[in-house]
């Protein structure tokens, strides 16, 4: 039998070999493979990422909200030129719209474009402007105007509102195309994407008690 020296190796079964846990060393071509898979896989997160993104956005606009910039002063001074606002697709859901609710809709004259103007008339009124005064059927007293810009100016009218459609006005009525000029004068209810909720940009307002 073989004797162990004091300081020696114990016996020439001494193994040389890698522990059969040790992860042998990788290849040039291994890494480098290892390396590619590393990356295709962060790329295609990246793309899952942006994809889901772009559909959560989709489906926000397309079914909850309007997000839209108006280009015109037609609005002022409630909205003005270049404000970004977003409007509520949902609020018409489960009642209608009210006097006096700012909407976003589309443009009886041509559908393609959005416009934004608020509810003067209801489905079935009479409505009467008679010297920059509104009128709605045989009131004698005209409807609040603290919200316009300016006193309007002339007289227009009547104009008798259809069932399921609206009459619409701008706050800067001077200087605003809305139902007194349309060639098809009044809004469906169908054709209101939704309410005006509030102003984001270039500063954060409400718009729901304007």
């Amino acid at each position: 039998m073989f004797k162990k020296e004091k300081d020696g190796l114990e016996d020439d079964n001494y193994n040389t070999e890698p522990e059969e846990n040790e992860e042998p060393e990788l290849t040039e071509e291994e890494k480098k493979a290892e390396r590619a898979a590393y990356i295709k896989g962060e790329i295609i997160d990246w793309i899952k990422t942006i994809v889901g993104a772009a559909l959560f956005a989709w489906f926000i606009t397309t079914f909850i909200i309007v997000n839209a910039t108006v280009p015109t002063g037609s609005m002022k001074n409630t909205i003005m030129p270049g404000d970004r606002i977003v409007a509520f697709r949902l609020s018409y859901t489960f009642s209608d719209p009210e006097r006096y609710d700012i909407c976003v809709f589309k443009y009886p004259d041509d559908e393609s474009i959005l416009y934004v103007k608020r509810i003067i008339g209801m489905p079935g009124d009479t409505v009467t402007i008679i010297d920059g005064k509104v009128y709605i059927n045989d009131s004698k007293e005209p409807i609040p105007d603290e919200y316009i810009r300016e006193p309007m100016l002339g007289s227009w009218g009547p104009y008798n509102v259809p069932e399921g459609h609206y009459f619409m006005l701008g706050d800067n009525r001077n200087e605003s195309k809305d139902s007194r000029l349309w060639q098809n004068t009044y809004v469906e209810k169908d054709k209101i994407l939704g309410k005006a909720i509030f102003k984001y940009y270039p500063s954060i307002e409400s718009l729901a008690n304007k």
